[in-house]
């Protein structure tokens, strides 16, 4: 028998071990958004500068989870097909309230609350 990882147990452990500091504070409230939210959703908050996010955007669809995308900073930058970014100055005012210190900043959030932050670069594999 072939034993399979659970997506969304690889995708906290790979978020709960992150070198950068979030500034983003755990069990507080989000901050308004345009979506409905999930009872459990993964928000990723990224702007146009941040490189090549595929390896990111792969592993957090995986979680099998809804997925928020919120593009930041004013300059567009796509999202992966079937996501749909919340851009403009609202985004923008969301991520500061926030207070995301590094782009992407991707949040666990859990019946409208933050759980688990994470910020900085993502290079590794979920396998």
């Amino acid at each position: 028998m072939r034993l399979r990882r659970a997506p969304l147990l690889t995708l906290l452990l790979t978020l709960g071990i992150s070198t950068a500091e979030a500034r983003v504070r755990l069990g507080e409230p989000l901050p308004q958004h345009p979506w409905t939210a999930a009872a459990q959703e993964v928000v990723v908050v990224y702007s146009h500068d941040c490189g090549d996010l595929g390896n990111l955007w792969s592993a957090v669809l995986a979680a099998g989870l809804p997925v928020r995308a919120v593009n930041a900073e004013g300059f567009p930058s796509p999202a992966p097909a079937g996501v749909q970014a919340w851009t403009g100055e609202a985004a923008t005012t969301f991520a500061r309230q926030l207070r995301v210190g590094t782009y992407p900043t991707v949040l666990l959030v859990q019946d409208g609350r933050i759980m688990n932050a994470w910020e900085g670069t993502f290079s590794g594999k979920l396998e």
